[in-house]
């Protein structure tokens, strides 16, 4: 069993930054996901469970960057010069013992209990 704690959401306008935490209480593979309303859950980034391999989807490349630090099991994801479209609850996952980076929901065991982001324009 896995336990994700998340936090960092909230309520910021476009162009300003937050930045994502998510713990677990095992190392991990790691994914941030999120879902907008009325729309499905979609991969945002990933970190192997080393740390040593990392992905971010494309549309926020250049913007999200994720990393972790092995010593606390925790997962970040910080969000630059965001957008109204990138508003959505953001989820992490945890698949332990896996090494590498997982894009799929599906493959993940464990997921923590969300953390809304909301961007106004």
């Amino acid at each position: 069993q896995v336990q994700l704690v998340e936090s960092g959401g909230g309520l910021v306008q476009a162009g300003d930054s937050l930045r994502l935490s998510c713990t677990a209480s095992r190392t991990s593979a790691m994914g941030w996901f999120r879902q907008a309303p009325g729309k499905q859950r979609e991969f945002v980034a990933g970190i192997s469970w080393r740390g040593g391999s990392r992905e971010v989807e494309d549309s926020v490349k250049g913007r999200f960057t994720i990393s972790n630090d092995n010593a606390k099991n925790t997962v970040y994801l910080q969000m630059n010069s965001l957008k109204p479209e990138d508003t959505a609850v953001y989820y992490c996952a945890a698949k332990p013992g896996f090494l590498g980076i997982l894009r799929e929901s599906w493959k993940y065991e464990y997921w923590g209990q969300g953390t809304q982001v909301t961007v106004s324009s």
